[in-house]
């Protein structure tokens, strides 16, 4: 079978638009192959913050480990870190974090707050209520979050009688940067 030139030179310029249509490598839907460094990668604290409001605790914690080896310990990561804890209900390890968050700096209003609800959680409800009133003096009282979790705190202190209801409902609201709010129903 005998092919028309002219024919045959249209379907190789046809063909050659083509290829040169494709987006460069790396800007396609998929995951860049091999390792990935630099300018390419995602911060590991925006991809915890995301994971973390995704519900999915234990790959934030990851990510959030991935950005310590980025940035080092500071008092971002910490309390990312010490956010994460929480969530996966790890009280120990969330208030270890979370005071050495403050310790790095102890104007850093979202590790105050988190670990006023660490010591919540541990039933700490004096220690809690003073770190809470730290965290309130920090934010100038802008924030309705920490002002609930302030006046939960001194009901409990000033009445040692009172208690939730035994089904309780908690959600981990994100606030902002990396801090995360324990908040109930009641």
């Amino acid at each position: 079978m005998q092919t028309h030139p002219i024919l045959a030179l249209a379907l190789i310029l046809l063909l050659g638009a083509c290829s040169a249509q494709q987006s460069p490598p790396g800007t396609g839907p998929y995951a860049p192959a091999g390792t990935v460094r630099g300018a390419q990668s995602v911060d590991g604290l925006v991809v915890g913050h995301r994971l973390m409001a995704a519900g999915e605790y234990r790959l934030a914690l990851k990510a959030y480990q991935r950005a310590a080896a980025e940035h080092g310990m500071n008092v971002d990561v910490l309390s990312a870190i010490g956010s994460a804890n929480l969530a996966l209900g790890r009280l120990g390890q969330a208030e270890r974090n979370l005071r050495q968050a403050v310790a790095a700096d102890d104007t850093f209003v979202p590790a105050w707050n988190n670990l006023g609800v660490v010591l919540m959680e541990k039933g700490e409800i004096g220690e809690a209520a003073r770190v809470f009133r730290v965290a309130f003096a920090l934010d100038n009282g802008n924030s309705l979050q920490i002002r609930d979790n302030l006046r939960l705190a001194l009901a409990k202190l000033e009445n040692p009688g009172y208690s939730e209801p035994v089904n309780n409902d908690f959600s981990l609201v994100r606030r902002g940067a990396g801090d995360y709010l324990l908040l109930s129903t009641i």
